[in-house]
């Protein structure tokens, strides 16, 4: 296969998947934007509450997810008919695993409390948090129908479904936030609701198409929707190291922008800012990262071993294309772009506004080491590497935090040293993911049997 070849082959997984991730990246944004109308404890407990909601769904959404590379495996290996039983297996998991989230509602909550947020805020981001808890039943069906066209690299109908959900959150939001055409203002909650609504019609979409997917010839197989002990072991043995990795790591990270929240109201509002914004350059990473898992799962699957390093690389170039034009932007941009969410704020030239301003400038010095790592990562899990990457990734985010945490409690830090601590971290990761990769030892990994 030629680079023109191989480029096209990314190209056609990873675009979609990157508008797809591009389009989740606009709901959260505007979310949060039309959140700061209300003030900056609404923009602060839209991302505390959110990010908490994440890392307890997280788990299984990891698990759940994984069957991406278990599709992409068979998928390339010529076993088409086993791609959907893999998926049932993924369905049953999502489904199982809803009652046991809903018992965690209380822990989460708890979480606020411990880390010393006010109760005015503590009040909104619980709001927020509940009702993003009560549907994520729905998140985990779309991570498990994702990861069957991910894996068989049919992007654009996860694509189709993810823009659906934008246009029909971002009008739904602006109507249940501020109480227009006869619906009473709700607020963050009407924030929430206005999200579930844009995920209830993803899956509406994403569930259609996948029936009728599976039951062309080449994916129809014996007893698709029957419980499969061997398959569903392989997708715990093999997804829950990324289940697990995703839980600690969002976990640290959640711990980490808490305790950053705990400096009072104009640091939570400025690293909220900060982070909406890095967004923009991390989460359409997130699309590239998903289809290099499944594009060097196909490689790994036909034992096309330098066809999965290759594509590795070039999947590396484009991830610094635009993480690199994120970077310019965050240098010389800054300003404005903070200026986005601080017009809003009674004082729009105040502490939050100077604040953010500086952290995202610095925000700069780790967008290409976001590139690194997602893009690794996703090779490496493509591969099965899912064991180290979920230990080494552990071990880094939570001394990252423990570091955090004892800077802002014990020695009484300023909120821009920690952020360069958070900085250093990603740096690291990012090498470390990329020296994993160069040692070779994924080549002797397999999902199938």
């Amino acid at each position: 296969m030629t680079t023109r070849e191989r480029l096209r082959a990314i190209l056609t997984i990873s675009f979609p998947m990157v508008i797809s991730q591009t389009s989740e990246t606009v709901m959260m944004f505007v979310d949060r934007l039309f959140l700061s109308r209300l003030g900056k404890l609404y923009l602060a407990s839209a991302m505390s509450g959110g990010l908490t909601s994440f890392v307890f769904t997280s788990i299984f959404g990891g698990i759940v997810g994984y069957v991406n590379a278990l599709v992409a495996q068979n998928y390339g290996a010529g076993r088409k008919d086993q791609c959907a039983r893999a998926v049932t297996q993924a369905l049953y998991l999502s489904l199982a695993s809803y009652p046991v989230l809903l018992l965690l509602l209380p822990a989460a909550r708890m979480l606020f409390v411990i880390t010393g947020h006010g109760p005015e805020q503590i009040a909104l981001e619980s709001a927020y948090l509940q009702v993003l808890m009560f549907g994520s039943v729905m998140f985990l069906l779309r991570n498990a129908i994702t990861g069957f066209f991910t894996g068989t690299g049919n992007t654009r109908v996860v694509m189709v479904a993810n823009i659906t959900a934008m246009l029909v959150n971002i009008p739904s939001n602006y109507v249940l936030i501020f109480g227009k055409l006869g619906f009473p203002a709700m607020g963050i909650r009407g924030a929430a609701y206005g999200t579930l609504c844009g995920s209830f019609f993803a899956l509406a979409i994403l569930g259609i198409a996948y029936l009728r997917t599976i039951r062309l010839p080449e994916f129809r197989g014996k007893d698709q929707w029957r419980f499969s002990g061997p398959l569903f072991g392989r997708l715990l043995r093999f997804g829950a190291p990324a289940g697990i990795e995703m839980f600690l790591n969002v976990m640290a990270f959640n711990l980490f922008v808490q305790f950053m929240h705990s400096y009072g109201p104009d640091v939570a509002a400025a690293v909220t800012i900060t982070f909406n914004w890095d967004l923009v350059a991390f989460v359409p990473m997130l699309g590239l990262g998903i289809a290099t898992t499944a594009i060097v799962g196909q490689h790994i699957g036909a034992k096309d071993f330098d066809g999965a390093r290759a594509t590795t690389f070039l999947s590396l170039r484009l991830g610094y294309i635009y993480s690199g034009s994120l970077m310019l932007l965050f240098v010389f941009a800054a300003r404005p772009l903070v200026g986005v969410f601080a017009s809003g704020f009674p004082d729009p030239d105040g502490d939050v506004t100077r604040l953010a301003v500086t952290l995202l400038r610095l925000a700069s010095i780790y967008t290409m080491a976001d590139s690194t790592q997602l893009v690794f990562a996703g090779a490496l899990r493509g591969a099965g590497d899912t064991a180290w990457i979920m230990k080494f990734s552990v071990v880094v985010h939570w001394i990252m935090a423990a570091i955090a945490i004892l800077l802002i409690r014990l020695v009484h830090a300023s909120p821009v040293l920690v952020w360069c601590v958070f900085i250093t971290f990603v740096v690291i990761l990012g090498v470390s993911m990329w020296l994993r990769f160069k040692s070779g030892k994924w080549r002797s990994l397999s999902l199938i049997s």
